[in-house]
């Protein structure tokens, strides 16, 4: 019998290559289902079957992160009890966030000022309007306190037709806190609580193996994922915005591809090291728009490079929900810049200030959310800018949201990177695939 070629060998077994393979293939079926229907009016069967792929995919991941979270946080919680510098290590990492995020915002100004996209903006006035979901820093500070004991909500929509749907939901922020108080409780417990650390740690190693199963689909999740944006999107809808959507993209590439490769440099980490280990999920982040979604992707990445898993299982689903250098830095920057230009307001220093001080605390706020819609809208009304503007971006967003989301889980593995080098605990990375033990 043939043995398969090193090539072929290479393109199955890389998880990376794969899900490369999924986008590609999902961008072609898109343009072919969009040139069927170019309006969109009436989807076909092509579009409303990769529509469904991606619906599944998200759903499922969305579905299992809920309980992972719970677990690793409430697990890592007492696992830090083993280690001597537990305290400042969760020191540590909250001053990485506030770091890499103070540098993303400043780098979202300048390119706002600079690119000055308000100004060449090509849509009317008239095509402004208030979105339905506004963010406040009251409803941000009611939010992190949960309202139940799963962090489960209720909530409906109403149809053209008059048909009323009802979902239930999960806020990550909520789950985290219920989490972290559970696993502090936990520990201060002691002995009693043994039996109960025990079953914790059973469903992690249960809800691993599920989300991992989930995890083989992203190739083919990816080409629906894809496959519906440019079904959905295309990219006429750029065609207006195009100075506003060049200049978020260059301030994510700016972070993505010199910030994070210099503070890898400035703390003795190898950048090829990095991004080789952390490139899957980046992609998948990409595809999924779900830094939540991403996060058993983003974890075992974290390990792989070399992250202690009793660390890694603390600082990464936390990065997950708080972390976020693309959705809560580079964006609202750019954009709070093109509302105030679009409308012809001036900002001055104080305004600048409020825009860092509003991405460096806030960036909890869009935690469980796909897309920044919530992060955008607070920092435009700290700022008194009209919340229409937000109105104006909504049509590309989808098409953003996927650069954001890569920025934001690479951030979420370059801190843990970081802090473990500083505090000498960094191990070697592992030489074989993020699938490898799944």
């Amino acid at each position: 019998m043939a043995q398969p070629s090193k090539t072929q060998s290479r393109f199955f077994s890389s998880f990376g290559l794969q899900v490369l393979a999924g986008m590609v293939l999902g961008l072609i079926l898109g343009l072919v289902a969009r040139s069927i229907d170019p309006a969109g009016d009436d989807p076909n069967g092509l579009a409303q079957t990769l529509d469904l792929i991606g619906t599944i995919f998200v759903q499922l991941l969305k579905a299992l992160v809920p309980p992972l979270i719970f677990a690793a946080i409430v697990t890592s919680i007492v696992n830090l009890r083993d280690l001597n510098n537990a305290a400042r290590l969760v020191g540590q990492t909250l001053l990485w966030f506030a770091i890499t995020a103070l540098i993303a915002v400043l780098i979202g100004i300048a390119l706002g000022l600079v690119i000055q996209p308000g100004v060449a903006a090509g849509v009317a006035h008239e095509a402004a309007a208030a979105p339905k979901t506004v963010g406040s820093w009251l409803d941000f500070l009611k939010g992190l306190v949960p309202s139940n004991a799963l962090g489960i909500y209720a909530s409906s929509k109403t149809a053209d037709g008059g048909a009323v749907t009802t979902s239930l939901n999960f806020n990550v922020l909520q789950i985290i806190v219920l989490s972290i108080a559970i696993g502090a409780a936990a520990l201060r417990a002691g002995e009693a609580a043994e039996p109960f650390i025990g079953f914790v740690r059973g469903l992690l190693m249960i809800m691993r193996r599920l989300l991992w199963w989930v995890i083989r689909l992203t190739p083919i999740g990816s080409a629906g994922l894809i496959g519906s944006a440019v079904v959905k999107y295309g990219w006429d809808a750029l065609a207006g915005l195009s100075w506003f959507a060049a200049a978020v993209y260059i301030g994510l590439g700016l972070v993505l591809f010199v910030l994070y490769p210099a503070l890898l440099l400035l703390n003795g980490i190898g950048v090829r090291r990095f991004f080789a280990g952390a490139w899957p999920a980046i992609q998948l982040g990409f595809v999924s728009r779900s830094s939540v979604g991403t996060l058993p992707v983003t974890e075992r990445s974290a390990e792989l490079l070399g992250v202690p898993r009793t660390y890694a299982s603390f600082a990464v689903p936390l990065a997950s929900t708080t972390k976020m250098d693309g959705c809560a830095a580079i964006y609202p920057a750019i954009s709070a810049i093109f509302v105030a230009q679009f409308y012809g307001l001036s900002l001055g220093p104080t305004d600048y200030g409020l825009i860092v001080f509003t991405s460096v605390l806030g960036s909890a706020a869009t935690a469980g959310l796909t897309g920044a819609t919530v992060m955008l809208t607070l920092t435009l009304s700290t700022l008194g800018l009209p919340l229409e503007g937000a109105g104006l971006l909504l049509a590309i967003d989808p098409i953003l949201d996927m650069g954001r989301t890569a920025t934001n889980v690479a951030g979420q593995i370059l801190v843990p990177m970081i802090v473990a080098k500083r505090e000498g605990i960094l191990e070697e990375p592992v030489a074989e695939g993020v699938l490898a033990h799944a």
